[in-house]
């Protein structure tokens, strides 16, 4: 920064270091005093003084010490090859060789029209997110982004997971949830412009069941190059294609994602609009994304015809279209040329290293991969064997498709999570057909997630999983699914504040998944903020009305605030998972003191669910404090090596039972800390 000397001390170490030309210091100081004002330290100043190497060694000092480093970019610095700013940034570049890569210290901000990707910057400049503050003019989302940066994050060593996002996974039965996932914000903050949460395993039953979008949807904040790529449209002749215009949309989402500069909203979010004619201005400010790329397909035989366009959600302007006629055997060529398009339009760098493993070049395997995309996203039991079935012909026709078999080794992984089929050798299996995938493609990170998954939920071998979530948020740190795998291993560990902190990843870029919500709420009410875990699990039903397990987590929400009469009317008007409904009404007539009520639905789900959801019965004994009964359905659940058994730190009936010894003694026989 060009300014006055500093004195050494009068500045936090987690401040901010503001670096301007002395041209552009009234924009400068208008950043600095909107910072300032919303608690945020800033070292600014305003004269031209300097100090010689005395005030040179301080500037150094301040750069080394300051948490984050905001360099103010604009028509002056562009026009001056000299200039002490420019040292600033090279000292702060420099700093940033000895901090891990997904640390966020730099900070560019453009205040004119300069063009980022013509700018005279380092290139480290280029590589990370900038914002736009036209003549240094600061609204309250920017101030509330940086004093989030710069709030502790208190993520656990022992934990030993460096950054990222959270997921899903918590019952095996097949109308069941697939799992909860938190996020530490207030219930005022739920509904702020910070969308930072995401999603537990229940986000798996979110897709059978596509949720409506209240009013009250989170609005997020969009940065100025962030995107959102809409379900493509099925224009075919006989419609048939629905398969192929989604798997098109989602492949080109992930050549986007994996553009440095560029923010991708996750597929969750962007497919709540599928066949829907919202404004697209409306579905940027949902979404947070200030621009919406959207597109139709038609395919005859071996021909296809693929139209995008990408519209500014800010004023709804066309900035770029195009019409694409290819044979079918070219759709990944198709798939990169469309993504170079619109990575031009935004004026940021396509990587030109493709993903190893990231296609296949043979067309009819390829075909059989989309097609069992598309099959997955049923989540049911026909849905898995077909998809299954594509996958496998796909690998068949293609034995190095790398992506195939990921793919594959993920739906055998919830085959086994729903109970479609039984744990021991479905989780082999996965195992075998993940291992397969990252020898075919050592890059994928959804390979390591999932491979974490396995050693998390079957194998209880807690440093297999974090070693391969680890691997998996380090290949691919803005995926929300492997963000979702890696907080679902926190939640099961315990480790609270680590889930949130690694959900706000995965969130950011994926702010409408009702799971996330859901999961969100479970962690609120394990931890005592009753209040935010309710306003979180009715945020849940107003995103996705018929979302299955959400009413069951409401409802013990309400017992938990001794509101029992609520949760039985919340039960018999609400669509649930049926082995769910019988454990809810079982709890909740035991806190209305309906003893016979009470029993009759507990041998009701003893007799219907006792093989798969022993974990589940359990609860229900231990909320109702019969605490030799739980035990004897936990050492079921052990016996059978239960696929949710791993889970049990997050079932909030079972804080009942937890000083007691044998609670300990089953940790240590999960080996999970106590």
């Amino acid at each position: 920064m060009e300014g006055e000397s500093p004195k050494r001390g009068d500045t936090p170490s987690g401040a901010v270091f503001l670096s301007y030309a002395s041209e552009d210091a009234e924009a400068a100081q208008r950043i600095c005093a909107a910072l300032r004002a919303a608690g945020v330290e800033v070292w600014f100043d305003q004269s031209e003084l300097r100090g010689g190497d005395a005030w040179d060694r301080q500037i150094r000092e301040r750069i080394h010490d300051c948490r984050l480093f905001i360099a103010v970019i604009s028509s002056h610095t562009e026009a001056r090859d000299e200039g002490y700013f420019r040292r600033e940034w090279k000292l702060a570049v420099d700093r940033t060789h000895d901090m891990a890569e997904k640390k966020t210290f730099l900070f560019p901000v453009v205040i004119d029209e300069t063009s980022e990707r013509r700018a005279a910057v380092p290139d480290k400049f280029h590589e990370v997110q900038w914002t736009r503050l036209p003549a240094g003019d600061t609204p309250p989302a920017f101030t509330e982004r940086i004093a989030r940066l710069l709030s502790p994050e208190p993520l656990s060593s022992s934990f030993d997971l460096s950054h990222a996002a959270g997921f899903i996974g918590k019952r095996q039965a097949a109308s069941r949830k697939l799992g909860t996932v938190p996020v530490a914000i207030a219930a005022v903050v739920i509904l702020a412009a910070v969308a930072y949460f995401a999603a537990d395993r229940l986000w798996l039953s979110k897709r059978s069941s596509r949720g409506v979008l209240s009013s009250a949807t989170t609005l997020a904040v969009a940065s100025n190059l962030s995107i959102a790529v809409l379900p493509f449209a099925d224009m075919s002749e006989k419609k048939d294609q629905e398969y192929f215009a989604d798997g098109l949309s989602e492949e080109i989402l992930n050549l986007l994602a994996g553009i440095p500069n560029l923010k991708v909203i996750g597929r969750t979010s962007s497919f709540q609009f599928k066949g829907r004619n919202d404004d697209l201005r409306s579905i940027g400010e949902k979404l947070g994304a200030a621009y919406v790329l959207e597109g139709s397909v038609r395919r005859v035989a071996d021909h296809v015809r693929v139209t995008a366009q990408l519209v500014s959600a800010r004023d709804g302007v066309h900035l770029w279209s195009n019409t694409y006629d290819r044979p079918f055997g070219d759709v990944l060529e198709l798939q990169d040329e469309l993504a170079a398009g619109v990575a031009r339009a935004l004026e940021v760098s396509v990587r030109n290293d493709a993903p190893q493993g990231r296609g296949s070049q043979n067309s009819e395997a390829y075909d059989f991969y989309l097609r069992g995309l598309h099959a997955l996203e049923a989540y049911n039991g026909v849905g898995f064997e077909t998809a299954g079935n594509d996958f496998q012909q796909a690998l068949d026709l293609d034995p190095g498709f790398g992506q195939a078999a990921t793919q594959l080794g993920r739906m055998v992984v919830l085959e086994a999570e729903f109970g479609y089929a039984p744990a021991a050798p479905t989780y082999d299996r996965a195992r075998r057909m993940l291992e397969t995938a990252l020898r075919l493609d050592p890059s994928s990170g959804l390979a390591h997630a999932w491979l974490g998954w396995v050693h998390m939920a079957y194998d209880w071998d807690w440093a297999a999983a974090s070693a391969d979530m680890r691997e998996a948020l380090r290949l691919a740190p803005h995926d929300p699914e492997v963000g979702l795998c890696a907080s679902r291993l926190a939640m099961a560990l315990g480790h609270w504040d680590d889930a949130i902190q690694l959900i706000k990843s995965a969130s950011a870029r994926d702010p409408l998944f009702p799971a996330l919500f859901n999961s969100l709420s479970e962690i609120y009410l394990q931890t005592g903020r009753l209040p935010e875990a309710e306003a979180a699990e009715r945020h849940v039903l107003e995103i996705s009305p018929t979302y299955v397990s959400a009413p069951y987590n409401l409802a013990k929400v309400l017992l938990a605030e001794d509101r029992p009469t609520e949760a039985l009317a919340l039960i018999a008007t609400r669509q649930q998972a049926v082995s769910d409904r019988p454990a809810s009404l079982a709890m909740i007539y035991h806190a209305l003191g309906r003893k016979t009520d009470s029993d009759a639905q507990l041998a009701m789900l003893v007799h219907q669910y006792q093989n798969d959801q022993p974990v589940e019965i359990a609860e229900v004994f231990a909320f109702r404090g019969e605490a030799e009964e739980a035990f004897q359905w936990l050492e079921r659940s052990y016996r059978q090596r239960c696929a949710s058994l791993y889970f049990i730190k997050a079932e909030w009936p079972l804080k009942k039972i937890e000083a007691d010894r044998r609670y300990e003694a089953l940790l240590r026989k999960l080996n999970l800390p106590e």
